[in-house]
C-alpha cells in the first residue's frame, strides 16, 4: 500500500525533501534559544554584565528570526508537496477508473469511488503534510531537548524518562483502539454518500411518490452511523489531552521540587532551571504532537488502503500485444459462447450461444426480462469477455482487436445511456469530436431528434442539464441514438433504446436506418414486437439461450414463445415480461 501511494509523489519529491530539512533547522534554532536564555540570565542579569545581556539578547533575536524563516519555508513546501500529492492521487485513480471494464466497475460502488476520491484523499493529504513537518519536528525536538537536559543536569533529566514511558503506554492503548473505529467510519461514509447520490439523482421520483420523509429517515440513519462511530473514536482520542496534561503538571511539580533543592545546594543555577522548564515543555509538547500524528495516521491508513485498492485494480480486459485496428464489416458470429458475470460461480447468464449474422442485416432480439439480451450484445463490443467460446466481428475474434477501434465501430446505445452537462451539439460530438453542424443535423434527422431540437429556443446550442434532466426520456433516447450514428459504425446496437418513444416515431427511426445506413448491421433489443417484426431475422431468447432465430412470419408458425409474446401484445396490450436470470 505505502509503495503504491508514494509512487504518486512524483514531481513533488523535491518539496517533500526540503520540508523536513527546513523543519529540522527550525527545531535546531528553537532548542538552542533556551540554552542561550540560561546564559543571558546567569552571565548577563545575575552577573551584572550589560554587554552579555546585549550579546545574548541579539543572538536570541537572530535565532528567533531564523526559526521563523525556516518555519515559513517548511510550511510552504509542506503545503505544496501535500496538495500536489493529493492531486496526483486523484488523477491516478481517475485515470485507472477509465481503464476499468464493466466487471471492474462492478466491484466498486459509485458512492465508494466518490468517497475515495474526496474524503479519503483529503485524509491522506492532511496526514502527509503532518508527517513532513510534525513527524520530523516532534521527534527531533524531543530528542534534542532531552540531550540539552542531560547536558545541563543528568539527574533531573530522569524525570523526562518516566514521563515518556507513561505517555508511550497511554498512546499505544489509544491508537490501537482508535484505528479499529476509524476503519469502520469510512465504510459508513460510503453508505452516506450512496444515500445522497441516490436521492439527488432520483429527486423527481422521490417527490412524485411523496417519499421525502422516508429518504430523510434513510439519510439520518446513515449520518447517525457516521456520527456514532466518530464520537466513539473522538472519545478515545480525547483521553490523550487529560493524560498529557497530567504528565506535564507532574513533570513541572517534580522539576520545581527537585530543581529548587539543587539550586539551593549549588548543583544548578537559576538560568539552568529556567532552561529545564522550557525543555520539559518542549519534550511534552512534542509527545502531544506525536500522539496527534498517530491519530492522523490511524485515519489515513484506513483511507490509504481504500485508495490503494483502486490504484492496484487491474483492468480485466486488455489489448493484445499486436491489436488489429481495422474492422472490415459488420459480420457477427457467436461460436458456442457461454458467459457468467462471476467466473466459476453460479449459473451462467448465457449458455452455448451459436449465432451467425451477416453484415448489413437488421436483427431483432426479444425475450423476457432477465433472459440475457443485454449480456449477449455486451460481448460484441467487448464490454465483457465470453467465459467460453468465441465472439467474432468482421470475421475476427473480438479479443484480437484494439478495444478503442472495436468500440468505435460497434456503437452501443445502452438501456441506461446518459447525456452529459453541456449543449446538445457538445453531447452529439461525443460520437465524433470534429463533427460539423451539418453532420449532426443529418444524424438527428435519422434518429427523429430534429423534430424537438428545432422547436427549442437555442436549437443545437440548447444546454442539457446533468444527466439530461431537462429533456424527456424519449428525447434523451433519440439524442443518444444520433450520437451513436455519428460514429458511422459497422454495427449499431440499440439496447431497448426506443422504449420511451411512441410507436410512430419508432417506425420512422427504423425506416431511416433501412434507407440511410443499409450497410450497417443493426441489432435491436426490444420488448415490443412492433419494434422488431420488420427485421430481417429475429432472435428469441429464453433463460440465457437462443431458442429461435428466424423471420417474423416463420416464428409465428414455429415458435410458441414468440407467438405468445405477439398475441399478448396485440390482444391484451403491454410488453411481454417474465422472471429469469439477470441481464
Amino acid at each position: 500500500m505505502i509503495k503504491t501511494l508514494f509512487r504518486q509523489v512524483k514531481q513533488y519529491k523535491k518539496a517533500s525533501l526540503l520540508t523536513p530539512l527546513f523543519a529540522a533547522l527550525e527545531v535546531l534554532m528553537e532548542v538552542l534559544i533556551p540554552f542561550v536564555t540560561a546564559e543571558l540570565i546567569d552571565k548577563g542579569i545575575q552577573g551584572g554584565s550589560i554587554q552579555d545581556v546585549w550579546r545574548y539578547g541579539l543572538l536570541m533575536v537572530a535565532m528567533a528570526m531564523l526559526s521563523l524563516l525556516f518555519g515559513l519555508l517548511a510550511a510552504k513546501f509542506a503545503a505544496t508537496a501535500s496538495s500536489g500529492f493529493a492531486a496526483n492521487l486523484r488523477n491516478a485513480m481517475y485515470e485507472n477508473i477509465q481503464t476499468f471494464s464493466f466487471s471492474n466497475i462492478d466491484k466498486f460502488s459509485t458512492a465508494g469511488l466518490v468517497t475515495r476520491m474526496t474524503t479519503d484523499v483529503t485524509n491522506i493529504q492532511n496526514a502527509y503534510q503532518m508527517v513532513l513537518r510534525i513527524a520530523v519536528r516532534a521527534p527531533l525536538t524531543m530528542i534534542l531537548s532531552m540531550v540539552m537536559c542531560f547536558v545541563i543536569n543528568h539527574e533531573l533529566s530522569l524525570v523526562f524518562l518516566v514521563a515518556v514511558a507513561v505517555l508511550a503506554v497511554g498512546l499505544i492503548f489509544i491508537v490501537r483502539r482508535a484505528m479499529r473505529l476509524f476503519d469502520d467510519v469510512f465504510h459508513k461514509y460510503d453508505d452516506l454518500n450512496a444515500s445522497v447520490q441516490e436521492n439527488v439523482s432520483a429527486i423527481r421520483v422521490v417527490k412524485a411518490f411523496v417519499r421525502e420523509d422516508y429518504e430523510k429517515k434513510k439519510f439520518s440513519k446513515a449520518a447517525e452511523n457516521v456520527y456514532r462511530l466518530f464520537v466513539k473514536a473522538e472519545k478515545t482520542i480525547a483521553v490523550n489531552g487529560p493524560m498529557m496534561m497530567l504528565v506535564v503538571y507532574g513533570c513541572i511539580i517534580a522539576l520545581s521540587w527537585f530543581g529548587a533543592q539543587f539550586v539551593v545546594g549549588g548543583k544548578l543555577t537559576t538560568g539552568e532551571l529556567t532552561s529545564l522548564f522550557s525543555y520539559v515543555m518542549s519534550v511534552l509538547m512534542s509527545l502531544m504532537m506525536l500522539s496527534m500524528i498517530f491519530v492522523m495516521l490511524t485515519m489515513s491508513l484506513a483511507s490509504g488502503r481504500r485508495i490503494a485498492e483502486v490504484l492496484n485494480e487491474k483492468p480485466d480486459l486488455t489489448n493484445p500485444a499486436e491489436p488489429v485496428k481495422d474492422i472490415p464489416n459488420g459480420q457477427i458470429d457467436f461460436d458456442h459462447v457461454s458467459f457468467a458475470y462471476k467466473h466459476g460461480t453460479g449459473e451462467p447468464t448465457l449458455k452455448d450461444i451459436d449465432l451467425h449474422i451477416m453484415s448489413g442485416e437488421t436483427i431483432g432480439i426479444i425475450g423476457g426480462t432477465g433472459c440475457g439480451k443485454s449480456s449477449l450484445v455486451n460481448l460484441i463490443s467487448r464490454l465483457y469477455d465470453a467465459s467460453e467460446g468465441t465472439v467474432r466481428v468482421g470475421g475476427r475474434d473480438v479479443r484480437e482487436y484494439d478495444m478503442e477501434a472495436l468500440r468505435d465501430k460497434v456503437a452501443v446505445v445502452l438501456q441506461k445511456n446518459v447525456l452529459f452537462s453541456g449543449t446538445i451539439l457538445e453531447n452529439l460530438r461525443w460520437g465524433k469530436e470534429d463533427a460539423t453542424l451539418e453532420e449532426c443535423k443529418e444524424v438527428c434527422a435519422q434518429a427523429c431528434a430534429d423534430e424537438f431540437i428545432d422547436k427549442m429556443p437555442d436549437g443545437y446550442d440548447t444546454y442539457i442539464e446533468q444527466g439530461g434532466n431537462n429533456v424527456s426520456g424519449g428525447q434523451k433516447q433519440r439524442l443518444c441514438i444520433a450520437r451513436a450514428l455519428l460514429k458511422k459504425p459497422c454495427v449499431l446496437i440499440l439496447d431497448d433504446s426506443t422504449s420511451a418513444v411512441d410507436t410512430a416515431t419508432d417506425a420512422k427511426i427504423r425506416k431511416a436506418f433501412a434507407q440511410k445506413i443499409p450497410g450497417t448491421t443493426k441489432l435491436i433489443i426490444a420488448q415490443r414486437v412492433a419494434s422488431v417484426q420488420g427485421a430481417d431475422r429475429i432472435i428469441v431468447m429464453d433463460d440465457g439461450r437462443v431458442v429461435a432465430f428466424d423471420t417474423h412470419d416463420n416464428l409465428m408458425k414455429t415458435n410458441e414463445i414468440y407467438r405468445e409474446i405477439y398475441e399478448t401484445q396485440t390482444q391484451g396490450g403491454g410488453d411481454f415480461d417474465q422472471p429469469g436470470q439477470g441481464e
